[in-house]
């Protein structure tokens, strides 16, 4: 059987460095007994998880001096988990979650690779009824609105997992279903707010999204 090739990189927030292993390219493809597959997930998809996108950058430079003290942290479709390693390296209470079967793995070893405490982990699609995840005074994530039907599970899914006063920090490269989403989660009790990185010098391309909050 073929293994998956890898790569690693280093991502600096000031004089922090988070180590980063992640699929070298997203011609990877490795789905072992059809794991993924039965999960939905084709292989034209399947290396999405394991790069680093733009919005996740965006997220975690966000989130390097945010204040973070007592707060219960959520990370929606967490991917290669670039924002969750960074607040894990600020000793922060945050749980990651994807849906894809691969996502824990990589953060495992990655949570190796940096020498940090281990990150709770749960793989859960926005779906799902019964999770064990609880609830959340900040709930964060990146590039998620890519298809319509996210607009209702993503919305549900972080009502379901917001605490009564909660926070929601999601980045958007641009898509086109921001607008109906944010209009669900005003019907859903949430103020919103949306605004531009204040400084993105740290992306190699210019970054056309915005940062999308939410409040209740």
């Amino acid at each position: 059987m073929p293994a998956l090739r890898v790569c690693y990189q280093t991502i600096e927030f000031g004089d922090v460095d988070i180590h980063l292993r992640t699929l070298r390219d997203r011609q990877q493809y490795l789905d072992v007994d059809n794991i993924a597959q039965r999960l939905g997930i084709s292989s034209t998809i399947w290396s999405l998880f394991g790069v680093v996108w733009q919005s996740s950058e965006v997220l975690a430079h966000l989130l390097f001096d945010y204040e973070i003290a007592g707060k219960r942290i959520l990370e929606v479709g967490c991917g290669i988990g670039l924002t969750s390693l960074m607040l894990n390296s600020r000793l922060a209470n945050i749980t990651a979650t994807d849906y894809h079967p691969e996502a824990e793995q990589f953060l495992l070893e990655n949570v190796l690779l940096n020498k940090g405490k281990k990150i709770p982990f749960v793989r859960t699609g926005w779906a799902d009824k019964e999770s064990d995840l609880g609830t959340y005074d900040l709930i964060v994530g990146s590039d998620l609105l890519y298809e319509g039907d996210h607009v209702d599970l993503l919305s549900g899914f972080i009502n379901q997992h917001a605490k009564p006063h909660c926070e929601v920090i999601i980045i958007d490269p641009g898509r086109s279903y921001h607008g109906r989403f944010s209009k669900k989660m005003v019907t859903l009790g949430y103020s919103h707010s949306h605004s531009k990185p204040v400084n993105a010098d740290y992306l190699t391309q210019p970054f056309r999204g915005q940062i999308l909050r939410y409040d209740r």
